[in-house]
């Protein structure tokens, strides 16, 4: 039996939990610099893509944690397309393949498990189950 909690999965709850706090971070985080980017006179080209990529992940990362909460069957679908992206861009990352994003590898080190984590519980047969997959 899957432990859930008010008709939710604990794992969902866990899930939700943790990618609401992902998205903040990177929605604050993405924001901050893209506001300092056009404060500077020279403009970094990758800061500039960095801070809108760190923008739109947070952005879509809070929009699919929504839909997974409330069991929209995009949210399964957009939490694992944002997931496997992010494992793939962090992976071509670490070995000196992407570049153009300004992704730091300090940060792609962190990024792949937890993705790596999101995908493997959101591949469940019960998770699957539950959002008509």
């Amino acid at each position: 039996m899957v432990p859930e909690f008010k008709g939710r999965f604990l794992g969902i709850i866990v899930l939700v939990a943790v990618h609401f706090i992902i998205g903040f971070i990177h929605v604050i985080f993405g924001f901050a610099l893209l506001s300092g980017s056009f404060s500077v006179s020279v403009l970094s080209v990758t800061t500039l893509v960095y801070s809108i990529y760190t923008s739109a992940y947070g952005l879509l990362t809070l929009l699919f944690t929504f839909l997974v909460w409330t069991g929209k069957r995009l949210g399964w679908i957009g939490t694992t397309a944002v997931s496997s992206f992010v494992i793939i861009a962090d992976s071509l990352t670490m070995l000196g393949l992407l570049t153009v994003l300004g992704i730091p590898k300090f940060a792609a080190v962190g990024e792949i498990p937890v993705s790596i984590i999101i995908l493997g519980y959101l591949f469940q047969p019960h998770v699957r189950a539950k959002y008509a997959i």
